[in-house]
């Protein structure tokens, strides 16, 4: 038998509708794990339909981070106006913006990298493999491992969420679109770090003291 308290807490795990529960919770025979599979299988799908739709709606968000030293500019997309101003919307735009400062990627998703930078990175990468020692026959397949690698390291869609390490940034994304049932994209971000691609100078205090008395001489 199917129980309120069951749909209740079914809702609560999934964010689905009542009578969305009600119907996995049935179709599972009362099991509560996999009425979450079977919510979870439906939802992906739906999001998969919704990826093709347009989202010109949505947030740009801002972050900074440790006292200033570290900004990042973030544009979430969504289909509507009002999505774009619930709680969970903002919420999702401020953990993107808290990935891009923390992980550093590069680009939205490994389409937006030219083939001339993946072939110049495979480059990189055989060159390491040989340098190591590593036998003519498997450095193709080597490389074709690290360039995956590569992937997850620049690409924001690709790593691994901040919050839950064991999802990814996309697989987090399309989880949001199951449960508030519009189009959600990643557009573009900034992040600029204080300082960072200045040389630094150096300063060697002993040698500009002992220029100095020479000078004096």
């Amino acid at each position: 038998m199917i129980t309120a308290e069951m749909v209740k807490e079914l809702r609560e795990r999934t964010g689905a509708g009542m009578m969305d529960c009600k119907k996995a919770l049935t179709e599972a025979n009362g099991e509560m794990e996999k009425a979450v599979e079977i919510l979870r299988e439906k939802g992906l799908a739906a999001a998969a339909k919704k990826a093709g739709r347009i989202a010109a709606e949505g947030l740009v968000e801002a972050y900074i981070h440790g006292g200033g030293r570290i900004g990042v500019l973030v544009e979430v997309n969504c289909e509507t106006d009002f999505v774009a101003k619930t709680d969970e919307f903002r919420q999702l735009c401020r953990d993107i913006a808290m990935q891009v400062a923390a992980s550093k990627p590069e680009f939205v998703s490994r389409d937006e990298i030219s083939q001339a930078v993946i072939e110049k990175e495979k480059e990189i990468l055989r060159a390491q493999a040989l340098n190591e020692g590593k036998p003519e026959k498997v450095v193709d397949k080597m490389v074709e491992g690290r360039i995956d690698k590569y992937y997850k390291e620049v690409c924001l869609l690709e790593q691994p969420f901040i919050k839950d390490p064991d999802k990814t940034v996309q697989e987090l994304l399309t989880e949001k679109v199951a449960k508030i049932g519009e189009n959600i994209s990643v557009r573009r971000f900034v992040r600029y770090q204080v300082a960072e691609g200045i040389e630094k100078k150096t300063s060697d205090l002993a040698a500009e003291v002992q220029a100095m008395t020479q000078g004096k001489k």
